[in-house]
């Protein structure tokens, strides 16, 4: 469902930096990746492009067969908030919102009625355990609830594909954990897409597939064998030394 082919992107104009060299990946329906990697790999200009927030230099990328670079801006973010579901580190809620109201922001952007929205609303806050949360501002919430309520909003619209960035990045183990199993959830029953960027091995063991970048390449690629999160774990950080050599890069 998602094609990377050959993806290069480079800053600057003179003295160019090559962020990504040649990147080939294809995900299929229904998968859970993570994508791992040092500081400056490369992984988050890679997610930037899949999620149409910058264009690559050379090779292309598409999503069911769409080529999103080659839309015009409106269609881009059309392409944007109904293909796409986003979750980030930082949450990105509007606090002067409720959480119902942060939930349903795509579709009041694509003009739904109240009455659809309303019944959306509480079928995936229910499903994600924040339907008691609803009226609630984000101010009022923990940083676990509020990363639910980013999920509910990525998920309102039944995405093709879900982009999570650091996910966990501000979240204490707990909420991580809990976090981590919502996407697994998510993935199982409602056979959603995943591709989120971590640096945190526990939180990649709970992917299916992990796709490791080093230096703009791709260094390895790894899935789950047995049904075995703490055997994944091991496995994950056996690779992370190997990428890592002689220096503690991550």
């Amino acid at each position: 469902m998602l094609e990377i082919k050959n993806i290069c992107k480079a800053f600057g104009e003179n003295l160019q930096f090559e962020a990504l060299k040649g990147i080939d990946l294809t995900v299929e329906d229904g998968e859970f990746i993570g994508i791992m990697g040092p500081s400056g790999s490369g992984k988050s200009t890679l997610l930037n492009m899949i999620a149409t927030i910058d264009l690559p230099t050379s090779g292309e990328i598409l999503l069911n067969g769409v080529n999103p670079s080659r839309l015009n801006q409106e269609d881009v973010a059309k392409f944007r908030r109904q293909k796409l579901g986003f979750v980030f580190q930082d949450f990105n809620l509007l606090p002067t919102l409720t959480v119902e109201e942060n939930i349903i922001l795509p579709l009041t952007l694509d003009g739904e009625s109240v009455k659809t929205m309303e019944t959306k609303v509480k079928e995936i806050a229910k499903g994600l355990g924040i339907d008691d949360l609803l009226g609630k501002k984000i101010g009022e919430i923990s940083g676990g609830q509020a990363q639910r309520v980013a999920v509910a909003r990525a998920m309102i619209r039944r995405p093709e594909l879900v982009l999570a960035d650091e996910p966990t990045g501000n979240l204490d183990t707990k909420s991580s954990n809990d976090v981590m199993n919502l996407l697994t959830q998510i993935n199982q029953e409602e056979k959603a897409t995943i591709l989120t960027v971590t640096h945190d091995p526990f939180s990649a063991s709970f992917c299916d597939r992990i796709v490791f970048i080093k230096d703009g390449e791709l260094f390895n690629d790894i899935r789950k064998t047995v049904d075995s999160r703490q055997s994944f774990y091991d496995e994950l950080m056996i690779e992370l030394r190997q990428l890592e050599g002689a220096k503690n890069e991550l």
